[in-house]
């Protein structure tokens, strides 16, 4: 019966140390960065996550131009899926827009923004991320 119980004892702590070692020996994914998809003169001025590190929506402005850009970045491209990339002026009822399946990343969108705050975010999957009047200016 000693002898049982010492085997039971050794099983269960070896179940244990397995179920713990991968847990423990796993490594968190890498963020999504900024793809450069809005062209020249376009620096990153925010960005909003999504859930379970599926992506980022990035808004970037450009000084020249008075113009904001929005891309929706997948942190692991894979099979298309349905994905959006938006931004809007505060105030105004109409997104412009970027949807579709896609495999990488959806947008670029542009709206000109200096002297204004915008509404933007994106969509991966089922998820919808967005930020109201941000990034006035």
């Amino acid at each position: 019966m000693k002898n049982f119980l010492g085997r039971a004892a050794a099983l269960a702590a070896a179940a244990a140390l397995a179920v713990t070692g991968v847990t423990a020996t796993a490594s968190p994914a890498a963020a999504a960065t900024y793809n450069g998809a809005c062209g020249s003169g376009y620096v990153e001025v925010n960005r909003i996550e999504f859930p379970d590190n599926r992506g980022t929506a990035f808004l970037t402005y450009n000084n020249s131009n008075g113009y904001n850009c929005v891309v929706t970045v997948r942190t692991n491209p894979g099979a298309a899926t349905f994905m959006e990339a938006m931004v809007r002026r505060t105030g105004e009822s109409t997104w412009v827009r970027d949807a579709g399946n896609f495999t990488t990343y959806a947008g670029p969108v542009y709206r000109s923004g200096a002297g204004h705050c915008m509404n933007w975010g994106g969509t991966i999957g089922t998820a919808t991320i967005t930020l109201p009047a941000t990034n006035c200016g």
